[in-house]
Parts: C-alpha cells; sequence; structure tokens
C-alpha cells in the first residue's frame, strides 16, 4: 500500500491537486479504474491515469492510461507515451480530499 499526493490538474475533476490517494499492488487494471503507475519517460515520477482499454496475453498484461482532463496543463497520456504495463502499476482504492484552509 502506498498513498500518493495529486500535484496537477490533468484528473481533473474526479483528483485536484492536493489530494491524496491510497494506492494498492494490483495486477489486474479494469476499465475505467485509476491506477498509479511509473511515468515510462521519467522512472521517479508517477502518474495517476484512468484505465482505458486493457490487453491481456498469456505473459503479461498493458493497459491504455487515459487523462480525464487532456487539455490540463503538462497533460499525458498513453496519447504521449503508449500502453502501460500492469506489473508496476497500483490500483487507487481511496481518495482524501484535505480542507481547505483560507483566512477566517
Amino acid at each position: 500500500m502506498r498513498v500518493f499526493r495529486i500535484v496537477d490538474d490533468s484528473m481533473r475533476p474526479t483528483l485536484q491537486p492536493g489530494d491524496l490517494v491510497v494506492a494498492v499492488r494490483g495486477r489486474r487494471p479494469r476499465r475505467n479504474q485509476l491506477r498509479v503507475f511509473p511515468d515510462p519517460r521519467l522512472s521517479t515520477r508517477w502518474l495517476v491515469k484512468r484505465v482505458g482499454e486493457v490487453y491481456r496475453s498469456d505473459r503479461s498484461v498493458i493497459f491504455e492510461a487515459r487523462s480525464d482532463n487532456p487539455a490540463a496543463p503538462g497533460a499525458v497520456d498513453s496519447h504521449e507515451f503508449g500502453w502501460v504495463p500492469a506489473e508496476n502499476s497500483y490500483r487507487v482504492v481511496w481518495r482524501y480530499r484535505p480542507p481547505s484552509t483560507g483566512d477566517c
């Protein structure tokens, strides 16, 4: 189990910057699930995306990663980097949106 913090707008309105997600290791992606996985272009960065299509073979599972808000600045998904191996991905099981802090 891991906790990840959302830092950009690519998954709005589902997730917004500052939200926390709890994710568990899972090898069976399903369409419309939220998954967290290493960015295929920069392995030290993690991405959270919605699962599009899923392809299963005898030896591996890959999935299409989609942004809910592809027009957001800096948003990337499978249109940019291709399909993602499920092997190193996590399934989002819970989202926490901290209360906003404002001046009273």
